[in-house]
């Protein structure tokens, strides 16, 4: 019997840790939103097609999702001057992409670096624009910006960078794994290898470009990009990668209610 206690015990006790710190989360959250809602709205309006395409009740799903993520992450600002929407544009990046998920904090990173502009990292001679690594998420402010400047391209340095990051804390590691996703994206894989293999031998790379066809990495992120930039294009051009896709995320922009399926955790 003591036995049998104790396996209980250990067996709820993680997630009754989970449960009390989202609790606490959510509460500073929710104070933080009191406080500055109509201004991190207006933000939000401004920068994020997403955002505004959303019906009001999921605006402020979406708005308290963002808070949340922003709160519970270390911005740590490198040779640039901070400003508030910065931490605010890059958490909704982070909630976008994770909308349609049950765990969308991407516990395993803690901080999240900022910087002015490209920038060189370890050997390489070419200059980044953002990338994950065990430490973090990098993202040059400049390039971050310039990807909602200009929405319907294909190209989202943020958007970019946080596929990395989801994949990393899915397939790397065990802080903050969606199984949901995990496991949904084994499945996805089934249609993007094919996809990706094909790409292999097309010189422009096709509706995805070239630099999708470098690693399945970068071809995981591309999709990311072009699914929320342009996917009225992809589903015409890829529509089972699209499907999949869709799948995978749980959300469909091209559809009114966006995510699929009910998600419990706020």
């Amino acid at each position: 019997m003591i036995i049998f206690v104790l396996l209980l015990i250990i067996l709820l006790f993680p997630r009754l840790i989970d449960q009390v710190r989202r609790a606490l989360q959510s509460r500073k959250a929710q104070a933080v939103i009191e406080d500055r809602q109509p201004d991190y709205h207006a933000v939000l309006l401004q920068y994020l097609p997403y955002y505004r395409n959303l019906p009001p009740r999921l605006q402020e799903r979406f708005l308290k999702r963002t808070v949340v993520f922003m709160t519970t992450k270390e911005f740590e600002f490198v040779e640039i001057t901070p400003e508030e929407r910065m931490s605010l544009l890059i958490s909704a990046t982070a909630v976008q992409l994770t909308f349609g998920l049950e765990q969308y904090l991407m516990d395993h990173f803690e901080k999240i670096y900022v910087l002015r502009h490209d920038y060189h990292y370890g050997p390489n001679s070419v200059p980044f624009q953002g990338h994950v690594s065990h430490d973090g998420i990098y993202l040059s402010w400049s390039n971050f910006i310039k990807g909602y400047d200009n929405y319907f391209d294909g190209d989202n340095v943020g958007l970019h960078e946080m596929a990395h990051a989801l994949a990393y804390v899915n397939f790397n590691v065990s802080e903050g794994r969606d199984d949901g996703f995990h496991d949904r994206f084994i499945r996805f894989s089934a249609t993007g290898r094919e996809v990706f293999e094909t790409m292999q031998s097309d010189i422009s790379g096709g509706f995805l470009g070239r630099y999708a066809a470098t690693r399945y990495e970068e071809f995981w992120a591309v999709c990311v990009e072009n699914f929320f930039e342009r996917p009225t294009s992809f589903k015409i051009q890829l529509p089972e990668l699209y499907s999949a896709m869709c799948k995978l995320l749980n959300q469909d922009t091209l559809t009114p209610g966006i995510v699929l399926n009910v998600v419990e955790n706020v």
